[in-house]
């Protein structure tokens, strides 16, 4: 072998691996641009020649943004075992971010849009795609995470080429105020948590809450009044793009409602607020120029970017708790 392999060659060849390694890691770990729902919905009905109904428009983001969640750069990376991807977090974190918000929207389809009211049947299509969408995002085989998330999505395509169909009927989508409502409720809840642990990576005192409000309640078992909550290093960056994953969904989603929900919308004088909404989304998803997710002190002399998103996040969800009340009134 000596006569072949000089150890320089192969400290070259094995250093030209790493490099290539580490350079296929940068580049599947940008993160994808956002794309127009308008746009989506009119490829779709131009090329099925099929109507723009109520509904085409939510349903097509799901399934486009399900499409790019599986098939962006490097693919679906979270359950990879080879290099670069089994290295990677941040993309993973990410990943795990949008597929939250697919799991949520997809719920809603299958237990709310898709039903007028509480005593109907469920959707055929959406109560066999919603559960696959559970699976654990790391599963590897037997099956693959990213095989069942593709039969969901394959799933929801027939809900919504069934939806277009005005001349059969099978499939509905009920765009109510009380539907809309009841998803947001969700989401609140998604980034309410997202922005505590966000709010977390410099460390504070935090008074128990739990049971504030209700001098009946109670709980499970004894928590300190006071306690010391902080973000472990190893974490941070998780948190970040895993809450720029949730946006990058949110945005997407919250831009169909506008489409499917304009009459609801309209009538409860909400469009401004829920194009602020997007508004303030739409900047969690600016470039991030440095190489590390930095973690300044609050008021210290290096920026802290989790703090950033958190101030995104939190008047995100200020906007949609306000959002939410409006769809409520008469």
């Amino acid at each position: 072998m000596n006569d072949y392999f000089s150890p320089k060659q192969i400290l070259s060849t094995l250093g030209g691996v790493l490099v290539v390694l580490w350079l296929l890691g940068v580049y599947w770990s940008f993160s994808p641009d956002t794309f127009s729902v308008k746009a989506s919905v009119a490829a779709f009905t131009q090329e099925t020649n099929l109507q723009p109904v109520t509904g085409v428009a939510t349903t097509t983001a799901v399934i486009d943004v399900g499409d790019t969640l599986l098939h962006k750069s490097g693919g679906y990376l979270s359950n990879d075992m080879l290099p670069p991807s089994v290295l990677l977090d941040n993309m993973p974190a990410w990943e795990f971010g949008v597929l939250e918000m697919l799991r949520d929207i997809t719920l809603s389809l299958r237990k709310d849009f898709s039903r007028s009211q509480s005593q109907s049947v469920e959707n055929e299509y959406l109560v066999k795609a919603q559960p696959n969408l559970n699976i654990d995002s790391t599963n590897w085989i037997l099956p693959s995470a990213e095989s069942q998330y593709q039969e969901a999505f394959d799933l929801i395509k027939l809900y919504r080429a069934d939806l277009a169909d005005v001349s059969k009927g099978n499939s509905q989508f009920y765009a109510r105020a009380d539907n809309l409502r009841d998803w947001l409720k969700e989401v609140e809840k998604r980034l309410g948590s997202m922005s505590q642990k966000l709010s977390a990576s410099v460390g504070s005192d935090v008074i128990d809450t739990n049971l504030a409000g209700d001098p009946a309640a109670t709980q499970s078992t004894f928590t300190p009044e006071h306690k010391q909550t902080k973000t472990s290093w190893w974490l941070l960056d998780d948190n970040f793009y895993q809450a720029r994953g949730m946006s990058w969904a949110l945005i997407h989603f919250l831009k169909a409602v506008e489409i499917d929900f304009a009459d609801v919308l309209e009538k409860k004088n909400a469009l401004v607020s829920l194009r602020q909404i997007i508004r303030e989304l739409e900047a969690t998803q600016e470039t991030v120029f440095s190489p590390f997710i930095l973690n300044g002190s609050g008021f210290g002399i290096v920026a802290n970017h989790s703090l950033v998103m958190a101030n995104y996040i939190s008047r995100a969800n200020a906007a949609l708790i306000e959002l939410s009340e409006l769809l409520n009134q008469g």
